[in-house]
């Protein structure tokens, strides 16, 4: 089954087994609640872009995120949305669902032994109908930031910045240090080999103007309806 959910400013597309969109709810509900108690706590956790350490008292999902900032060279919050959508997919996966898939505003943990198509939203001509052909055994991220769509913070100029990794609050806070190190299409080769060789990363891609530059193993890339694929917006 495929359904929406949305809370305040979660806007997540999801797909699972029939039967689980309570457990879903509430795997969003108990994540956004520890994220938003640490910002009561401490509201700095929330509005800074530099790297955040954890504390042994902060919840599990708040260390993942702080833990990924470290790596990345962001915030924390620059890992929200991922840590919202991962947090959805593992409650599913323990609930027994044979495939989750957790799109939350481009950022995405993705689980499918059946190979599916990944829409590469991006207003750019090389990228334009095409799909990633994704499959896995476990639980990854393929997280998107991007300067021209979507509401995410980019420090750079990159029409869309994506990041393939094991961990999915990871790939989501370096999707972000990828877009803030696009400035021009001159800078996409250095960024993308920055960023795909940070610890954890499989790979990445960016674009900006009519340039495309590729990093690591990434899945193949297939010529798609992107109308009726999960976008990668960021």
């Amino acid at each position: 089954m495929r359904f929406r959910l949305e809370y305040r400013e979660s806007i997540l597309s999801v797909l699972c087994d029939d039967g689980l969109e309570g457990v879903a709810y509430d795997a969003m509900f108990e994540a956004r609640s520890a994220i938003e108690s640490k910002i009561a706590e401490d509201p700095f956790f929330g509005m800074t872009y530099d790297p955040y350490p954890a504390s042994p008292r902060d919840p599990e999902i708040v260390r993942r995120m702080c833990d990924a900032s470290v790596i990345a060279g962001v915030g924390p919050m620059a890992g929200v949305a991922g840590a919202v959508a991962v947090s959805i997919a593992e409650r599913l996966v323990r609930e027994g669902s044979s495939f989750a898939i957790a799109e939350n505003g481009g950022d995405i943990a993705f689980y499918s032994r059946e190979p599916r198509l990944i829409g590469i939203y991006a207003a750019h001509p090389v990228l334009r109908d095409m799909a990633f052909s994704v499959s896995s055994d476990h639980i990854i991220g393929i997280c998107s930031s991007s300067r021209v769509v979507g509401p995410s913070v980019s420090l750079g100029n990159s029409s869309i910045s994506t990041v393939f990794a094991d961990d999915v609050i990871l790939a989501d806070c370096c999707a972000t240090a990828l877009g803030n190190l696009v400035k021009d299409e001159g800078s996409l080769q250095s960024a993308v080999e920055t960023v795909g060789s940070m610890e954890g990363v499989s790979g990445c891609l960016a674009c900006c103007g009519d340039k495309v530059a590729m990093y690591g193993d990434l899945p193949e890339i297939v010529p798609a309806d992107c109308s009726d694929v999960a976008p990668m917006d960021g």
